[in-house]
């Protein structure tokens, strides 16, 4: 796999700001003829937040199947018609280029990048949590390695997913304002619940026995700063690289050191790596969902339920009190 699909340079983390609002119906025929707001989404925690926000007055279309991975995602002739047909496009600039591109060579009037509601960081290719440095932003695209790469996974930290819905929730309103105060309301809800999620996170996660988990690639950089973890990624940014021996051996001795039991991986990608590393090393396996797509394989059927099962299997590995 291509490591481009799992980077985010410096130059991309720069918002794309607020338009009006514009979006596209489930299939091709029906784009843009519906009775109701037409929203494309780029991938499920867009169309999540669209479809929450917006209830019965939004028709909601994601450009990524449900188990495709959102990274390697190239946009067909249809879906380009959706966007072109759609009243507003929903998507986070930097995490899928083919979307990035088909969004800027529309005409569509509403688009929200979600990149530009909250703050992008760089969280390296290990688990150390770094502050953003949103001077480089401007930079214009020298950053060609994982290092320097700004980590897309924002809605893995309720409190992010929540800007970012406030966010959306506003450009909805000025898009539609027909039916400016439902959005108003179902806005303020999720953000309730999403501020709710955050409690559950920080209550669960306070008193662990070890701090440090490792993952098969770095999907939770904002979700162990949020909540005073380490994360170490076997992988990096790119969850099917081949980790170095010296990286194996690396975490191997981490493991003894800080108490680790688990290696999490993901459902969307092979589980080959870890299961390696956790038969070398002596350690568990369990899911840890990254939540780039709702599949049968999902602990969850929506964002929620979800999260809630990722919460109870780190206070597992971690040895929650």
């Amino acid at each position: 796999m291509n490591v481009r699909r799992r980077l985010i340079p410096a130059a991309l983390a720069s918002a794309l700001g607020l338009g009006s609002l514009t979006a596209c119906s489930s299939d091709s025929a029906a784009t843009g003829n519906t009775d109701k707001f037409d929203v494309v989404a780029s991938f499920y925690p867009m169309a999540f937040l669209a479809e929450q926000i917006g209830g019965g007055h939004v028709n909601v279309t994601s450009l990524t199947e449900p188990g495709q991975e959102p990274h390697d995602l190239e946009i067909s002739t249809r879906q380009r018609a959706q966007l072109e047909e759609a009243d507003a496009a929903l998507f986070l600039k930097g995490l899928q280029p083919a979307v990035d591109e088909a969004v800027a060579q529309t005409g569509i009037k509403t688009k929200i990048d979600a990149a530009s509601l909250t703050t992008l960081e760089d969280h390296g290719t290990g688990g150390h949590s770094h502050e953003g440095e949103e001077g480089h932003a401007e930079e214009e695209g020298h950053s060609e390695e994982e290092e320097h790469a700004r980590d897309p996974h924002v809605w893995l930290d309720p409190v992010k997913y929540a800007e970012i819905a406030e966010g959306v929730g506003k450009a909805f309103e000025k898009a539609d304002p027909d039916h400016a105060a439902d959005y108003k309301k179902n806005t303020e809800a999720l953000v309730a619940k999403l501020n709710g999620l955050n409690g559950d996170f920080e209550n669960g996660l306070k008193n662990t026995r070890t701090k440090v988990f490792f993952t098969n690639h770095a999907a939770f950089g904002y979700l162990a700063e949020r909540y005073g973890l380490t994360q170490e990624a076997i992988s990096g940014l790119d969850p099917e690289s081949e980790p170095s021996g010296a990286r194996v051996r690396e975490l191997q001795e981490e493991a003894k050191a800080d108490g680790v039991t688990t290696v999490f991986y993901e459902t969307l990608v092979s589980d080959k790596t870890a299961k390696t590393l956790a038969r070398d090393a002596n350690l568990k396996t369990d899911v840890l969902d990254p939540l780039e797509g709702i599949t049968d394989k999902s602990r969850g059927d929506d964002y929620f339920q979800v999260m809630e099962a990722n919460l109870k299997a780190l206070r597992k590995a971690l040895g929650a009190k």
